[in-house]
């Protein structure tokens, strides 16, 4: 469950905040490991980092997840539009989802293994799954940092996604949830894989509006 529960003004504040997380954390320290998320406000917070003066040759990029297809690799692809197309990373890797979700798994393994993750941006889906962690899925008993996901609810139905044990060793974790339809899940979050990562929530009031004190 979180650490931290903070409600916004409203998604556009939310998109500010993780902002505004991302580059104190970056400005802090000599060099970060950042695991960038897909999802809207993940985006709308990296269109607001990309005209930002930032040291990112200090920053190594990564990612919480990825769609497994021949030609695409959405959630890379998504973030390079939005920021990586305007900022120089020291390094951004991404998961080979093309290959196939068992090899992009293994591939991506000993990248995540090179060194801690200082700060994770995570979203959480309307049935309570956050990076790829869907409920019930095998994924969420995985011993490895990344795991192959198959028989996702949500399409494409192979997605590649780091795992449990990958995010218990984040030095720093914070999940964006915005919208009424993400309410319920968050609400009953304790039993959904969200409810499994310490992590600092930053919410609008809408997908607040179940939360109780």
């Amino acid at each position: 469950m979180p650490t931290v529960v903070r409600v916004l003004a409203d998604a556009d504040a939310v998109a500010a905040e993780a902002a505004a997380i991302v580059a104190s954390t970056i400005g802090a320290r000599p060099s970060t490991r950042l695991v960038l998320a897909g999802g809207t406000t993940p985006l709308a917070a990296y269109r607001l980092l990309a005209p930002q003066r930032l040291p990112w040759g200090r920053v190594t990029v990564l990612f919480g997840d990825e769609y497994c297809a021949p030609t695409a690799n959405a959630n890379y692809m998504l973030a390079s539009e939005a920021l990586l197309s305007a900022v120089h990373p020291a390094s951004v890797h991404r998961i080979p989802g093309e290959l196939g979700a068992e090899e992009a798994a293994a591939r991506y393994e000993p990248v995540v293994a090179a060194g801690p993750l200082d700060l994770v941006l995570l979203g959480v889906g309307e049935d309570g799954h956050t990076a790829s962690l869907f409920p019930g899925n095998p994924a969420l008993d995985a011993t490895t940092l990344v795991a192959p996901v198959h028989g996702s609810p949500k399409p494409p139905a192979d997605r590649v996604t780091l795992t449990l044990r990958a995010l218990a060793g984040a030095g720093r974790i914070v999940v964006l949830g915005t919208g009424a339809a993400k309410a319920d899940a968050l609400a009953r979050a304790s039993a959904l894989p969200v409810g499994r990562v310490a992590a600092e929530w930053l919410l609008d009031p809408a997908a607040a509006s179940l939360l109780t004190a």
